[in-house]
């Protein structure tokens, strides 16, 4: 059948609002997009990984009711656009062989037509797959039992209609030393769709649409791409619903993304000329016929090691904040992510309230101006979100005027309850001397403060907001069942180093100037958790820098730490050409033995953080990147570090 339209296929890439395990809600928003996408004469068309279930689902992709309801939700979905001519693939969790796949299914005027499985499970940091899914690798067969019908299965399937050729590859087969989709061209597909479910990290975005576009001209292909959006759970990720249609290294289309609205691409693929583009370019089809049939060859050489060498390239000191005009676009990307996570937080629990404690400290800053913008973002007052301010022991009259000046510039809610009769109540009931300023001393406030902000949470139905950042986490600098615990933490995967130039960027783009000078002096303000009564002047005596080392030096510790997994002596290495002329190199030593000592010493804390967005390469979550025991033992590491020559 010969295409029409001279050689062009009006496709698409729908992104669609879903709720996490309501199958048949899901069709419902499917259906929507399938019939819109259908008026505007769209002859193919892509839905998300997982678009029928949700990608978030996690465990219960283990329960047969979800299973049984998917299947169902899919065969309702096929039969209600029975009598349209568009070509459709939508993803969701099938049963097949004993085992489960993540499967891409196609149809068209209500029939299947194919299911392609998932070939590359991703299983690192925040990614799990293979603990419900199988790789299209391991499978026997070559069809699929779908209500009480066989259908064909396999990673290599092309669709086809005359000169156009179809291809499917799903998320992570997109990011693998060799896709699916480069020998599926070679095989004949000139179109490749991609179910995805990416979430959002800093950078995440940019490197991914390069990814797209690299692709899509490697293959000299058009590329449709979806990826989920709002509606999956944000309990550790954010997803911000990217649709992108690329042809041969350039994008046609694309979607904006943090929309809470639902999304479709349109374009058109020139089939014909891609396809003459192929026959113009000789080198294409180069290995096709032994590229899977030859073992690979393996060819070693040597690198000798020289105790004269010398580092010449640059490392970065602030690993986490890009400088120029890269840092503007981070500090926006970050907000976003932060705030996606937190909406979906509220609508999903129906908070009317928004609950911070406000200290006059950078975390809290941050966390405020995060929450302002998302009840911004929902078209909700500000006033429904409770800034509370609770005077200590420790509280200086500059972090005290900066609280409640800053609630009452963003137009949010003050109220101020002190803490010092109710601790001191507590210390007459457990007998503790006030004048012991020790940890009891000092966790006392902290949690003082955390049943105030969660009791009166309860009395608004409110959220109680966390505030505490990566590095804190990472130090375990937070009272255990006080700052350490909140019931949605937006700063959680945000490191010290990277707080203060948000807010800072927050006061120079977003705010009035009375904010904006307030925001100023708070970036300014020594950090400090004010648990311990101010000096003779009033000012901050318990500087945490002080205590535990410089931030600067833990975030750049923490970075190659988690990122790279590199030993304490090479993260030594780096930090002296990273830091020359800032810190000597017994300095450095011993922050990173702290570091070491610390992290280790503190994991219980991490084992139960509250839910948080992701929003970088680096995070700590329990359920994501970070999985360690609390009782492991940091010998070898701080012998690593006590030997270390300076």
């Amino acid at each position: 059948m010969k295409i029409m339209n001279n050689g062009f296929v009006k496709v698409a890439a729908a992104v669609p609002h879903v709720l996490v395990a309501d199958c048949f809600y899901n069709i419902e928003q499917i259906e929507c997009l399938i019939r819109k996408a259908s008026d505007k004469g769209v002859q193919m068309i892509t839905f998300p990984e997982m678009s029928i279930t949700a990608y978030t689902c996690l465990d219960l992709f283990a329960q047969q009711t979800l299973l049984d309801n998917a299947e169902k939700a899919l065969l309702k979905l096929i039969s209600d656009t029975a009598e349209l001519n568009i070509f459709v693939i939508v993803g969701a969790p099938l049963r097949t062989e004993n085992r489960l796949i993540n499967g891409a299914i196609a149809f068209q005027k209500g029939k299947i037509l194919g299911v392609v499985p998932k070939t590359y499970l991703p299983n690192y940091k925040e990614f799990q797959e293979q603990r419900w899914f199988t790789s299209s690798t391991e499978l026997l067969h070559s069809s699929i039992t779908i209500g009480n019908q066989d259908y064909p299965l396999g990673s290599h399937l092309l669709f086809e209609a005359g000169i156009a050729s179809a291809g499917i590859e799903l998320c992570e087969d997109l990011w693998v030393p060799v896709p699916p989709s480069s020998l599926l061209t070679m095989e004949g597909a000139n179109i490749i769709f991609n179910l995805s479910a990416s979430n959002e990290l800093i950078g995440k975005h940019h490197y991914r649409r390069q990814l797209i576009c690299q692709q899509s001209a490697r293959c000299i292909a058009g590329y449709i791409y979806a990826s989920s959006g709002f509606g999956e759970s944000s309990t550790d990720l954010v997803f911000a619903g990217n649709g992108i249609i690329a042809e041969n290294g350039s994008i046609l289309g694309e979607s904006p993304r943090f929309t809470m609205e639902e999304q479709l691409i349109i374009s058109e693929i020139d089939v014909e000329k891609l396809q003459n583009d192929r026959q113009t370019n000789t080198s294409f089809m180069h290995g096709a016929g032994t590229l899977l049939q030859e073992e690979t060859r393996k060819i070693g050489f040597s690198l000798d090691s020289s105790e004269t060498f010398v580092l010449t390239r640059h490392i970065d000191p602030h690993p986490f904040t890009p400088s120029g005009d890269a840092l503007n676009e981070r500090c926006e990307e970050i907000f976003h992510i932060q705030v996606a996570g937190l909406a979906k937080r509220i609508t999903h629990t129906h908070a009317e309230t928004a609950v911070i404690g406000i200290s006059g400290g950078l975390d809290s800053t941050l966390a405020l101006l995060v929450t302002v913008m998302t009840f911004d973002a929902l078209k909700m007052p500000r006033k429904q979100i409770i800034g509370i301010t609770m005077p200590g022991f420790g509280t200086t009259g500059r972090t005290y005027k900066n609280a409640v000046g800053l609630i009452r510039s963003l137009g949010v809610t003050l109220q101020e309850i002190s803490i010092k009769d109710a601790c001191l109540q507590h210390f007459k009931d457990i007998s503790h001397d006030t004048e012991t300023h020790d940890i009891t001393y000092e966790n006392s406030q902290a949690r003082e403060r955390t049943q105030i902000l969660m009791d009166v949470a309860n009395q608004r139905n409110g959220l109680v907001i966390g505030t505490g950042d990566l590095s804190e986490s990472a130090l375990g600098w937070a009272t255990y069942n006080g700052d350490h615990m909140s019931m949605y933490g937006v700063n959680c995967s945000i490191p010290k180093t990277l707080v203060k130039y948000l807010v800072d960027w927050i006061a120079n783009h977003k705010v009035d100037a009375v904010s904006q000078n307030i925001l100023l002096d708070i970036i300014d303000t020594p950090i400090s958790p004010e648990l311990i009564p101010a000096d003779e002047n009033g000012n901050i005596k318990q500087k945490t820098e002080d205590l535990v080392g410089p931030y600067e030096l833990h975030d750049f510790f923490l970075y190659h730490f988690l990122r790279f997994g590199s030993h304490p002596a090479k993260i030594y290495f780096l930090a002296r050409h990273a830091f020359a002329g800032v810190y000597d190199n017994a300095t450095i030593k011993k922050w990173l033995y702290i570091f070491f000592r610390r992290f280790f010493q503190q994991q219980f804390k991490r084992s139960c953080l509250p839910d948080g967005p992701k929003v970088g390469s680096i995070s700590l979550s329990p359920r994501g990147d970070w999985r360690m025991p609390s009782d492991a033992v940091s010998r070898l590491w701080l012998e690593e570090c006590a030997a270390i020559v300076e």
